[in-house]
């Protein structure tokens, strides 16, 4: 079971770079490289809200469920 994070692809869709993303969306460039790469724990609403709003997208274009083990 496994939470995959798309955030690269949309970044890369929106032509967004982390530096301007972590500036709209008020997170430190170290805490969103983390999302961005997989490596958080967890995501907080308000944060995922946040990254929705500055990529005009929806949360499951960020987030994918795999069940591949």
């Amino acid at each position: 079971m496994a939470i995959i994070v798309n955030l690269d692809v949309m970044m890369a869709k929106r032509k967004m770079s982390l530096n301007e993303l972590s500036e709209k969306v008020d997170l430190t460039l170290s805490n969103l490289s983390i999302l961005k790469t997989g490596k958080a724990k967890a995501v907080r609403f308000s944060t995922l809200e946040a990254i929705c709003k500055a990529l005009d997208c929806q949360p499951g274009d960020i987030l994918e469920y795999s069940n591949n083990e």
